[in-house]
């Protein structure tokens, strides 16, 4: 009795936190070909794309094959020549238009104007994927060096840090300088379209994941592209081991991007799923996504079907091909990625002889960044880079 009166009560909350911002905009689908037009089995060309609804549908599907057998091709990259070092005052970005997120990000602004607050490094290079987005092709990446007496000896170690979907500039940072404490460092990277690569007409993160499909599976090939570039960059500082750590649509480009390179090593996905269509269809907070989706006709295997190439399920094999150390949270009350996606992730480690651990949270997925859960998820997530870099540095005494 008492368990269940948790849930209806942990369900409630969930759902008030997930129905409380009011700019979620539902935009008709919009099939993309334009965006993925250099990975279609025949090139889309001027005039070729289909217009009929059943056909797009068809040749969308089968180009989402195409890129997951040719996925070292699409993630693949030229590697960036302008990498560099930029101060500014760290702004917020915020992603809804709640009194409260508005003072602060009013707040900071003032006090960056004054002088009050000190600026902060953030790695900037141009991505090798573009789009026609300048803001968002230039990549943005808070960096949080360890201090050289942290390390105490060991090798060079840093992880990659990618929050949420919509996040604010601000999430995850303490993370970041927790890995400092243990002498690892950190880059915070922006996702694509979010925080300060968000273009000017959005209030929200909504190009990342949208009734788009071609833009939003070219947002996780910038992201995973992206990710990939860091590590080149921590490379050339003398790095030596790496790990990567995700939040919900960032643990799915963190997946991705391990899956593609193995010099991640420690991975750590805070909620997962295997298949990218699936959340969209179920997920509270794509419930305006599906709405576009509904209006236009499609099913749920349709969808599905449509996000085959950003779906971490399509690269299980290539994830555990070599050897990583991998931490998967879940939450027992989420209503964004469903336990039962989760279970299907552990599930899937269990089958293809994954190292992992699995940690769960007795919240829902917007609850886990309130109080106390977000302490017992940060827990978790220390505990284990911490523990997992460490074997890491004497496994390679």
């Amino acid at each position: 009795m008492l368990l269940g009166l948790y849930a209806k009560w942990m369900f409630a909350w969930e759902t008030a936190l997930t129905t409380r911002d009011t700019n979620r905009i539902v935009r008709p689908l919009e099939w993309g070909f334009d965006w993925l037009e250099e990975f279609s089995p025949t090139p889309l060309r001027s005039g070729e794309i289909p217009t009929d609804e059943g056909v797009a549908l068809q040749q969308m599907a089968a180009l989402n094959e195409d890129i997951v057998a040719r996925s070292d091709e699409f993630f693949g990259y030229m590697v960036p020549t302008d990498f560099r070092l930029e101060e500014r005052h760290p702004q917020l970005f915020p992603t809804n238009v709640r009194p409260e997120t508005l003072s602060e990000d009013k707040e900071l602004q003032r006090r960056a104007a004054t002088g009050e607050t000190e600026t902060a490094s953030f790695l900037r290079f141009t991505s090798p994927v573009r789009t026609r987005y300048p803001e968002n092709d230039t990549v943005n990446a808070r960096w949080y060096p360890a201090p050289d007496g942290n390390r105490k000896g060991k090798p060079k170690q840093a992880i990659i840090v990618l929050p949420q979907w919509n996040a604010d500039a601000f999430s995850h940072n303490a993370l970041c300088t927790l890995f400092n404490r243990f002498g690892i460092s950190a880059l915070r990277l922006s996702k694509p379209y979010h925080d300060i690569r968000r273009p000017v007409e959005l209030e929200r993160s909504d190009y990342a994941v949208s009734a788009n499909i071609g833009r939003t599976t070219a947002s996780c090939r910038q992201a995973v592209v992206d990710i990939r570039c860091c590590l080149d960059w921590l490379e050339a500082q003398g790095y030596e081991q790496f790990g990567v750590l995700g939040t919900s649509l960032g643990s799915c480009y963190a997946f991705i991007a391990a899956a593609h390179d193995k010099r991640l090593q420690v991975c750590a996905f805070n909620h997962a799923s295997t298949q990218f269509g699936d959340v969209v269809w179920t997920g509270q907070s794509t419930r305006h996504i599906r709405a576009a989706f509904e209006q236009a006709g499609l099913t749920r295997d349709d969808v599905r079907a449509l996000f085959g190439a950003v779906s971490p399920i399509n690269y299980m094999e290539r994830f555990a091909a070599n050897p990583k150390q991998v931490l998967v949270v879940h939450a027992t009350y989420d209503l964004t990625f469903l336990n039962e996606f989760s279970l299907e992730v552990l599930e899937s480690f269990r089958e293809h002889g994954v190292d992992f651990v699995s940690k769960v949270l007795p919240c829902g997925h917007y609850t886990t960044g309130e109080t106390p859960y977000k302490y017992l998820d940060g827990w978790y997530l220390g505990s284990f880079v911490y523990n997992a870099f460490r074997r890491l540095a004497e496994k390679n005494r």
